[in-house]
């Protein structure tokens, strides 16, 4: 019916807020500014695609499993839009810089991402994933995030053209919703920041999103080092130096003519001879009698003969000379055994701790050359120090 008012505007009544107060109220908890420009948000997005490129290749290398980070969306957000579009709760990994940059920001990762990328980094499947976030997968996430933030700094010191370092991540649980009762959340968040948002995915086990948090100053001032960087390249670069004038074609050249005696009588045109004096060389005439002088020399011409092949190729091996290379040092190791721990079991050594190997009790040992497995042998003492006596050469 016409008129009357909907349940949410006797709730506010009721309260003592107006339908419209409140209203506005939360149109201005959602409300963004155009604080970035189109260019300033493509060339933020352009900096952390290569960043976060950079990161993927490195969580490859500590997961062992294969990493998709897309190209970022870059957009001015509030805390507001965070609360309502982000798993709750969430890890918040703070990142700092503290050569080349004035600033910082924040890498928001889930719950569920974080326990998926630990588990791996412990030689698990990714799929134990049950129980609550402790220290341990904390202080795992912070040491995944010191490299691939490291090596996304070293990507930034190549793309703005000056060193650029941060301190060590801090990772954090943390529940959206405290920031809302005051809880220890960057002070950036409490206006409008940027946001710019990668989807992550690993193998089957991992698609969702993650997003970086950035003060818009700090924005700004990344912006204008990026442009400043790239018109000095411009600048340094050498310019194309212009072609060189194509050179005049030569005259056609005629070769002179020696007139023959009796030349006149048979007929032929007599060629007009040079005047002495005028720059041009008089040919010498030939003496009657004496024939026409021969202009090539003749060559003896004979079918060229090449070398049969042979299929002996043992004598040009035997003639190789290693002895160029009998001095070159090679690294040999023995190897005792191997296994494989967990990071937790690690953190338990202590002194007596007996590990046990992969290898039984009086079977050979492996003989490594530069790392590579060439022999087998056994271990004998020789006065006070340990030797290998080789038994088997593996070809």
């Amino acid at each position: 019916m016409e008129g009357m008012l909907s349940q949410d505007e006797i709730n506010a009544l009721l309260n003592g807020v107006s339908p419209s107060d409140d209203q506005s109220d939360s149109a201005d908890e959602y409300a963004v500014s155009d604080a970035l420009t189109d260019d300033e948000k493509d060339a933020i997005g352009e900096i952390a695609n290569i960043s976060m490129g950079t990161s993927a290749t490195t969580l490859f290398s500590l997961v062992n499993r294969k990493v998709n980070i897309t190209t970022p969306v870059v957009e001015m957000c509030r805390w507001k839009h965070v609360i309502e579009e982000y798993e709750k709760p969430c890890v918040f990994i703070q990142i700092k810089y503290t050569i080349g940059l004035d600033g910082a920001n924040i890498l928001v990762l889930k719950e569920h991402d974080v326990k998926v990328i630990t588990d791996l980094m412990m030689g698990g499947d990714g799929t134990n994933t049950d129980g609550e976030l402790g220290e341990l997968h904390l202080s795992a996430i912070s040491e995944a995030m010191n490299q691939m933030m490291g090596s996304s700094a070293t990507s930034l010191s190549s793309m703005l053209g000056k060193m650029i370092d941060i301190s060590p991540p801090e990772a954090s649980l943390v529940d959206l919703m405290e920031f809302k009762e005051g809880g220890e959340i960057a002070s950036f968040l409490e206006g409008e920041f940027v946001r710019v948002s990668f989807r992550l995915q690993i193998d089957e086990l991992v698609d969702s999103t993650i997003i970086q948090l950035y003060p818009t100053e700090f924005a700004k001032s990344l912006y204008e080092t990026f442009i400043g960087n790239q018109n000095a390249n411009a600048q340094s670069a050498p310019k194309p130096k212009p072609a060189p004038a194509p050179a005049p074609a030569p005259a056609p050249y005629t070769p002179p003519v020696a007139e023959m005696p009796g030349q006149q009588a048979m007929g032929m045109p007599q060629m007009q001879q040079p005047m002495p004096g005028m720059g041009m060389p008089q040919m010498q005439q030939p003496m009657p009698g004496m024939g026409m002088p021969q202009m090539m020399p003749q060559m003896n011409i004979q079918p060229v003969q090449f070398q049969s092949f042979s299929n002996d190729m043992g004598a040009m091996t035997s003639q190789e000379n290693i002895g160029l290379i009998m001095d070159v040092p090679l690294e040999v190791t023995v190897e005792l055994g191997r296994t494989r721990k967990s990071i937790a079991d690690i953190l338990d050594f202590a002194p007596g701790t007996i590990i046990e190997l992969d290898k039984i009790a009086g079977e050979p040992i492996d003989v490594l050359v530069n790392g590579k497995f060439v022999a087998k042998g056994e271990v004998v003492v020789i006065e006070e120090s340990f030797g290998i006596r080789v038994t088997e050469i593996i070809k």
